[in-house]
């Protein structure tokens, strides 16, 4: 069976050889996907008869959005911390202890509902790839549960025991780290595609970050760095020296930062709504645009900082926080975001592709920044299926 897509009024392909500038938009057109895969792509005046047929009415279509941070396992809420900012008191990441306790606390079947319920909640804004990361845990039994249960909703799973340094060890940080890098790096692998570490002043120095990071890529993890979100530091330049996928939240930048990105194949990827829920500076996405340095946005999805799961917010805070135009915004929530978890088959619209895809209640993909809180997912199809 096959089914045609038609009627489209603005197909964001991502391929620029396929159509007009960096979204390699076609007007007037039309999608096969067959077999969990786009088939074909093209103006709908050359389209072929198909199985079914779906009218998109005039709307845009858009790859489906690549969300490449995210903490979905977790227990317990902290809007009383939330409340707290706004109030105005400062962000210092302190409170991720508070989400450690209840989330040991909980069931596997507790931290399954909410993570299941996230992803549901993502999945109907058109998120359709998402990343999750385990940290929240902080033990041997709870990361390795952390990611087992992550793994039951997506591939993209990352090891962050090295999220703080949990209470039972404040006084013995070489301990815990020796910890995360022997019986608890064993126990999460099976379950983990990345690892990651908060390379930040209160969490884990560079020495610290470095010796946990080389040591998950010794076990064949890829390489995502929290970096530079509180303050600067040695993240960034870290994440490029390992060659990580991803330097994530790069709020606070140097220059020498900058080139180091410019001239590597790390993503920066932006997490805009964690700015919009501790009141911090926005990251400078112009400035990193215009130093030709690929840029994704992610939602940093958790209980604390940013408990937000919809990609379109995040297009439009960085539209009107970041500096960022609409087009490069939707390329960073698609394209940029299959950059960052290191995918070409997802993100883009292409024969060959994975058939993941949103259409808009809207013409174009400028609505999403142009008419930010609103509902404008229409359909969503994750491989080649059709969600009601």
């Amino acid at each position: 069976m096959n089914l045609l897509i038609d009627n489209i009024g603005e197909l964001v392909t991502n391929e620029p050889r396929m159509g007009k500038g960096p979204l390699g938009i076609v007007q007037r057109a039309a999608i096969l996907v067959e077999d969990g895969t786009v088939a074909w792509v093209g103006r709908s005046a050359y389209a072929q008869p198909a199985d079914r047929r779906l009218d998109a009415e005039g709307a845009a279509v858009l790859p489906g959005f690549v969300d490449s941070h995210a903490h979905l396992v977790f227990a317990g809420d902290r809007a009383a911390e939330f409340a707290a900012r706004m109030a105005g008191e400062r962000y210092n990441g302190g409170g991720i202890r508070t989400t450690v306790a209840a989330t040991r606390a909980a069931s596997d079947d507790d931290l399954r509902d909410t993570a299941g319920r996230l992803c549901r909640e993502a999945l109907r804004q058109g998120t359709t790839t998402i990343e999750i990361k385990s940290g929240y845990g902080l033990s041997v039994t709870d990361e390795e549960r952390s990611l087992r249960i992550g793994r039951e909703f997506t591939d993209e799973t990352t090891f962050l025991g090295a999220h703080v340094v949990p209470a039972e060890y404040a006084d013995r940080v070489d301990d815990y780290v020796g910890l995360v890098c022997g019986p608890m790096l064993r126990a999460a692998a099976p379950y983990a595609r990345w690892i990651d570490v908060f390379c930040e002043q209160g969490a884990f120095d560079a020495d610290h970050s470095r010796a946990i990071l080389t040591v998950g890529q010794a076990a064949g993890l890829g390489v995502r760095v929290h970096a530079n979100q509180l303050g600067a530091g040695p993240g960034v330049r870290l994440a490029v020296e390992l060659g990580a996928a991803s330097a994530d939240h790069c709020t606070h930048l140097s220059a020498s930062d900058v080139d180091a990105l410019a001239s590597s194949s790390t993503v920066a990827t932006l997490l805009p709504g964690a700015e919009f829920s501790t009141r911090s500076p926005y990251p400078d996405a112009r400035r990193l645009l215009d130093a030709r340095v690929t840029v994704a946005l992610a939602t940093d999805c958790n209980p604390g900082s940013s408990y937000t799961s919809s990609m379109p917010f995040c297009i439009a805070l960085a539209v009107r926080e970041m500096g960022m135009t609409p087009a490069e915004a939707v390329w960073s929530a698609t394209a940029g975001g299959a950059k960052a978890l290191r995918r070409t088959d997802i993100g883009v619209l292409r024969p060959g592709a994975r058939a993941d895809l949103t259409v808009l209640d809207a013409p174009s993909h400028l609505h999403l920044a142009y008419r930010p809180g609103v509902p404008l997912i229409r359909h969503v199809m994750h491989n080649g299926v059709l969600l009601e």
